[in-house]
C-alpha cells in the first residue's frame, strides 16, 4: 500500500498538522508520541498520502528525533504509515481490500461476542449500555459528531468486554482499525449518524430482551451497514486510496 513518492498529498496552507499535545497521554514518551500521531492520522487530521516530515514532528512536540523514529516504526508495523527509502514516511492510503478484510474479522468477532452477552448480560451491564446511548443521543442532537464516534466506539467496547474474554476488545481494535480511519470520512454526515444511532439501540433491545438470534442480526446489520457507506467511497476519493 505504498504511495507514489513523486505525488504526495500536500497541505493547503503547507503548515505541519497540529497535533495533540504529549501531556495529553500517559506512558513513555516514545509512546505518547506514537499515540499523537496515531490519533491524528485516525482522525484523518493527516491525509492518506502526506507526507510526515519528521522534523516538523520533533519542532511541534517539542522533542528529539529518536522517539518520533520510534513511533513511526510502530506506526509501519501496523500499516498506518508507509516509509518509503529515499523518499520519506507518508501516511498509508486507503486499500479497500485491507477495509472489507477488518469488517469480516470484526464482524466474526463481535457477532459471536453478542450472542454470548444476549445469554449471560447482568442488569448492572444493561444500565451502562443504557447510560452509555443516551448520552450518544444527545451528542447527535448537538451534532458533535467526534463526541459521538468516542461514545460509539464504547459501546462496541463494553459488549467485548462483557464475553469476559481479556483480549476480544483489542483483536477486534486491531482488525477494525483501518475501517476506522474510513469511517471519518462518513460520520460528519447527519443521516448516517442518526441511523447509526438507531441501529445501537436495536442491539441493546435484543441484550435487554435476552435474545441472542436479534442480538446478532442487528449487529450483523450494524455492520454491514457501515461497509455499504464505505464502499464508494474509493470512486469519491481516489486520492486516498492505493488503486488496487
Amino acid at each position: 500500500m505504498l504511495p507514489s513518492p513523486s505525488d504526495p498529498v500536500q497541505r493547503e496552507n503547507g503548515d505541519a498538522p497540529k497535533l495533540t499535545p504529549l501531556d495529553a497521554y500517559p506512558g513513555s514518551l516514545a509512546g505518547k508520541v506514537y499515540q499523537s500521531l496515531k490519533d491524528a492520522i485516525l482522525s484523518l487530521a493527516v491525509q492518506p498520502g502526506e507526507i510526515l516530515r519528521k522534523g516538523e514532528i520533533c519542532s511541534q512536540l517539542g522533542i528529539s528525533r529518536s522517539p518520533v523514529s520510534e513511533a513511526v516504526t510502530r506506526l509501519a508495523g501496523e500499516g498506518l504509515v508507509d516509509v518509503v527509502p529515499q523518499a520519506g514516511t507518508f501516511v498509508s492510503r486507503f486499500s479497500m481490500d485491507e477495509i472489507r478484510e477488518g469488517a469480516f474479522l470484526r464482524e466474526a468477532l463481535e457477532l459471536q461476542a453478542v450472542e454470548l452477552v444476549a445469554e449471560t448480560v447482568t442488569e448492572e451491564q444493561l444500565t451502562l449500555l443504557r447510560r452509555n446511548l443516551r448520552v450518544q443521543e444527545a451528542l447527535v442532537a448537538d451534532g458533535d459528531f467526534a463526541g459521538f464516534y468516542k461514545l460509539d466506539a464504547e459501546m462496541h467496547e463494553l459488549i467485548l468486554s462483557f464475553t469476559g474474554y481479556r483480549r476480544l476488545a483489542q483483536l477486534a481494535e486491531t482488525s477494525w482499525l483501518q475501517v476506522n480511519r474510513a469511517r471519518q470520512l462518513i460520520l460528519p454526515s447527519p443521516g448516517r449518524v442518526a441511523e447509526t444511532l438507531e441501529e445501537h439501540k436495536r442491539i441493546v433491545a435484543a441484550l435487554e430482551a435476552g435474545d441472542p438470534a436479534e442480538a446478532r442480526a442487528a449487529t450483523r446489520n450494524h455492520l454491514r451497514q457501515l461497509i455499504r457507506y464505505l464502499e464508494p467511497l474509493e470512486r469519491e476519493h481516489p486520492e486516498m486510496f492505493d488503486g488496487k
